[in-house]
């Protein structure tokens, strides 16, 4: 029976255990916070539970417009921070009840390679939480570890003023005057949702728009949106040093600007969860950034040793992270498997409205990267949209010039995120315009936009 050990129980880590299992394997899985991990723990299952709040009170405040009156509405950020910190507790045994019951040894602590091989297994030390050190064989091994928050070296959160996102949850009262630093997804994300709480939100953005890396169309959409609703964003600005002063906060950036807020929110980046685990010892390569190198199938340099998630780098998504553990697995045991496909992978930004996007970018289409022809349509043109009184984003999808194959989209819209999903699944299924345009949706819907915009594709293809 193969041995498997595989370090680290977040998506990567448990969704690999279940399939090594489920092929009756000899599963070890070992995790340091508990099961799901960060991701579970603090990052992906509480910042979500935070915005689901922030979206009540968004949802509240629209209803004005549709004739429903809603007066002295309050956020209990105490009520708001125990029910993030309640539902990722019960997620986290859910994922461990399920772990035990599929015949996993779940284990809490850290492990690492000691480098030595015997034939063709590993030797790991697992350094139990309660308990002494001890060695086991792995016919394989899989590196699961996640990433952390990247901490600038004058900018260093002290869990009280200046505050990493896996710090915001412990405070007794939402902030006053908030400065979020970084404009990616994870500061779009916080900037939106404490601005939707009716918090003095500042985003400081090192580029020119915020979500650099996102579809620009989106990005500006989003942009505006948060304008619209009193942000303040200070754009190609770097923060060279943030710290408490006073009952407040300072951020002094690089061209001699001063922000104060009473906290600051540091959102500039993630590293990989590598140290003390053996990776020099074992002789596994690692990249200039630091994340452990793989292939398609998961695999390392090192035959027999596998990484999945964060710790690769690999488009950082918690879907992405369980797909590679499970290819891994499939991989290690002999099973027919694909390698990781990334154009099919959809991602979401959940700003208020949502951003989401799969497969071809504008980007690829502007640089010639990706022959395709594309339609925009704004949200405000759809009737389900409009009687939900929403006005803010639109559809984007792309098709091939010839063939009409669809090869890419992006949402801007409420649940973005749920009206991705007839494009991923065009895309995945090779789709054309035409197939999508002759499918029925419901009157009146937000996805009624999707196959409208295939429609109007399918028109310019007989042109």
């Amino acid at each position: 029976m193969p041995s498997i050990v595989i370090i680290g129980g977040g998506p990567a880590g448990y969704e690999a255990a279940l399939v090594a299992a489920q092929l009756d394997a000899d599963v070890t899985l070992i995790e340091e916070t508990g099961a799901g991990g960060a991701c579970v723990l603090s990052d992906c299952v509480p910042s979500k539970t935070f915005i689901a709040s922030s979206t009540a009170r968004t949802s509240i405040d629209r209803a004005e417009r549709l004739g429903v009156s809603a007066k002295d509405v309050t956020v209990d950020a105490q009520l708001v921070h125990d029910r993030v910190k309640m539902l990722a507790l019960q997620q986290s045994g859910d994922i461990c009840n399920k772990l035990v019951k599929s015949g996993v040894e779940y284990i809490t602590g850290r492990a690492r390679l000691t480098g030595v091989t015997e034939g063709f297994n590993h030797k790991v030390e697992i350094l139990p939480v309660d308990g002494e050190a001890y060695e086991v064989d792995a016919t394989v091994v899989l590196l699961a570890t996640g990433a952390t928050p990247r901490v600038l070296r004058d900018a260093r959160p002290d869990g009280e003023r200046v505050l990493s996102w896996r710090q915001v949850y412990d405070l007794e009262e939402l902030p006053e005057k908030l400065i979020v630093v970084g404009s990616g997804v994870t500061g779009a994300e916080f900037a939106s949702a404490y601005l939707a709480m009716g918090v003095d939100v500042t985003l400081v953005s090192s580029r020119e728009h915020v979500l650099p890396h996102e579809d620009t169309d989106a990005a500006m959409a989003i942009e505006s949106v948060f304008r619209e609703r009193g942000m303040t964003i200070v754009p190609n600005a770097r923060a060279l040093k943030v710290c408490a002063e006073g009952d407040g906060v300072v951020a002094e950036l690089a061209d001699g600007q001063r922000l104060t807020g009473t906290h600051a929110l540091m959102t500039v980046g993630s590293v990989p969860n590598t140290a003390g685990l053996g990776l020099a010892a074992a002789g596994v390569t690692c990249n200039d950034w630091g994340f452990v190198e793989t292939d398609r199938v998961s695999r390392t340099n090192v035959p027999g040793v596998y990484a999945a998630g964060d710790v690769t780098g690999v488009q950082m998504l918690a879907s992405v992270a369980a797909m590679q553990g499970r290819i891994a697995m499939w991989h290690a045991l002999g099973e027919t498997v694909k390698p990781l496909q990334l154009q099919t992978v959809a991602a979401n930004v959940f700003t208020d409205p949502e951003l989401a996007t799969v497969g071809a970018t504008q980007a690829d289409v502007d640089s010639g990267k990706v022959p395709a022809r594309s339609v925009t349509l704004p949200l405000e043109g759809n009737p389900r949209a409009k009687m939900s009184g929403f006005a803010d984003g639109f559809v984007k999808l792309f098709c091939r010039p010839a063939s009409g194959l669809v090869v890419g989209g992006v949402v801007v819209a409420p649940k973005a995120s749920e009206l991705i999903l007839p494009i991923s699944l065009a895309i995945q299924n090779h789709l054309t315009v035409e197939e999508l345009a002759r499918t029925v949706t419901i009157y009146p819907s937000m996805s009624g936009s999707l196959a409208e915009a295939a429609r109007q594709l399918m028109q310019h293809e007989f042109e």
